[in-house]
């Protein structure tokens, strides 16, 4: 018998332990907020009441197509009323949303339905070009069910019926059982896969849950949040926004593109109060023509994440009166597990100060309970003096479970009990942390270590420069040159002898880019630029 009187008699039971779960979030908000918007798409509008329900007749219609625990429901969707719903309806069977990249080309996807033992597809018309050579070359048969979106315009339908159909299937809707075990996994996401086939990161009920809930804190969300779809739900789930959507029973507005004059228009005529985007999404709104941004006066608050920041490109936004957070994360971890804290002391800085501070990553969100920048060997915690370059380490609950059916890998990331994000970065004696380069970006000229996001943040400060990113590019004498890929603002002018100069002014000598080549910039999805794509292209050159 234990000792310890607080274990005697004290057991969990139903009354007392309830698996966590982003489930119990979507019930609340339909039983508090039934007639409170839940969903905007073009003419669209539904209510938390009807999405609720529409959620459940998708479980049950699953459920009645053999459907359950363990099974992998793939999705190839835009940001649509259909997607936003497959978050709930899905896990709801016990099964697992493999929400896919819609960049993604016919091979990867075929990996990935058939790595994740995909038991059905439900795919957006936009993309039947590329599904349809997936699906050829699946080597097995597969439901597949369309998202028949009157927005989009084109594309063909693959399935055997729409999504609609499919919810007609449903007899009633699915009875509300929850998840017994919290550690169950809800998601699957495959990272991008730049060298080699992509490896599936693996949720729980429990990250999704606390993430949803951090998201809500760190960002002070209120229940009157109207917040637009920039970011593709398929990325770490939306970075879990669906499910913190219904903690705080806010509105969600659909964006099937993203478009500076539809962003524009969705935040006027919608009042967005929030929304999500990388950098290159800012960088657009910034250079957006000023018609665009007339007729908002509200106040917006932006996230940022996906690739660091440069600083002129929010202190663009804060001129413009948005108030930007800077998070970082990664698939691993959920989305955004790490924030960029701002502290009152701070107000008084001019706007080019307070981006400065804005463009560092930050400290721990609300649950993630470890954050260190180490030695990626030793583990040894580097100091806090930043200049000291070390890895980025995290552990807590909003971190993945592991990647599917690679225990080799899953073993490699968690070494020594912590999460190794394989990016770089240094820690302020404040406690913030400042990203310096993915290890793999690091160029190493003449035996020393140039940051190419800190020659990128000199180069967005040029005025003729509307984008940029620098890679390293062999050299006989010096092993490796930064080699800067640039892209021009529209009607500016700039020659290869101006960007030098102008970066000789501001950098160390052998910081300065050796190679200017201007053009546009190849991105994912998610606006981060392919900078493997730009070494390949340093290489040839």
């Amino acid at each position: 018998m234990s000792s310890n009187p607080y274990e005697l008699g004290l057991d969990r039971n139903a009354a007392n332990f309830v698996a966590l779960t982003p489930l119990t979030f979507l019930e609340r908000a339909a039983a508090v907020w039934p007639d409170r918007l839940a969903v905007i798409h073009g003419p669209v509008r539904r209510t938390w009441a009807e999405t609720f329900v529409r959620c459940r007749k998708l479980a049950a219609a699953l459920t009645a197509r053999g459907i359950g625990l363990g099974d992998t429901v793939a999705l190839m969707g835009a940001n649509t009323p259909e997607t936003f719903e497959a978050h709930f309806g899905v896990p709801l069977t016990g099964a697992v949303l493999n929400a896919i990249n819609t960049r993604l080309d016919a091979d990867a996807i075929t990996f990935i339905l058939n790595h994740a033992e995909a038991k059905i597809l439900i795919t957006d018309r936009e993309f039947s070009p590329v599904v349809k050579k997936a699906l050829a070359a699946l080597g097995r048969t597969i439901p597949v069910i369309d998202i028949d979106d009157p927005q989009f315009k084109g594309g063909e339908l693959l399935g055997e019926k729409n999504y609609e159909q499919l919810l007609d299937e449903a007899a009633s809707e699915a009875p509300w059982t929850l998840p017994t075990d919290e550690w169950q996994a809800i998601a699957l996401n495959y990272t991008s896969g730049t060298t080699g086939n992509p490896k599936g990161v693996v949720y729980h009920h429990r990250g999704a849950h606390l993430n949803a809930v951090s998201n809500a804190l760190s960002w002070q969300m209120g229940d009157n949040t109207v917040y637009l779809w920039t970011l593709p739900m398929f990325h770490c789930n939306g970075w879990c926004f669906p499910w913190t959507m219904a903690v705080v029973a806010g509105t969600s507005v659909c964006l099937r593109h993203v478009r500076v004059d539809a962003i524009m228009g969705a935040i006027r005529d919608e009042k967005v109060t929030n929304f999500c985007g990388a950098p290159i999404v800012l960088n657009m709104i910034n250079n957006a023509p000023a018609a665009l941004k007339e007729g908002i006066s509200h106040a917006v608050k932006v996230m940022t994440a996906g690739a660091a920041p440069p600083a002129p490109v929010i202190a663009g936004m804060e001129r413009m009166g948005w108030e930007v957070t800077h998070v970082y994360g990664l698939t691993e971890c959920y989305g955004p597990t790490v924030q960029c804290v701002w502290h009152d002391k701070w107000n008084g800085l001019s706007i080019d100060e307070k981006a400065q501070i804005k463009a560092r990553q930050g400290v721990r969100g609300p649950m993630l309970e470890g954050l260190m920048i180490a030695d990626p060997i030793s583990l040894e915690p580097a100091p806090k003096d930043g200049k000291t370059v070390g890895e980025i380490f995290m552990r807590g609950n909003n971190v993945m479970k592991g990647y599917l059916k690679n225990e080799k890998a899953t073993e490699e990331a968690f070494a020594g009990g912590w999460f190794h994000t394989g990016d770089l970065a240094v820690c302020h004696p404040d406690g913030y942390i400042e990203i310096k380069d993915r290890s793999k970006d690091i160029i190493i000229s003449g035996g020393e270590n140039i940051s190419s996001i800190e020659v990128e943040d000199i180069l967005y400060a040029h005025l003729a420069v509307l984008e940029a990113a620098v890679v390293a590019r062999p050299d006989e004498k010096w092993g490796e040159t930064p080699c800067a890929f640039i892209a021009l603002k529209d009607g500016a002018e700039a020659t290869e002898a101006d960007i030098i100069t102008f970066c000789r002014e501001r950098m160390a000598h052998f910081k300065v880019p050796r190679t200017i080549v201007f053009g546009g910039l190849p991105k994912t999805s998610t606006g981060k630029v392919q900078k493997f794509m730009l070494r390949q292209k340093a290489k040839e050159l």
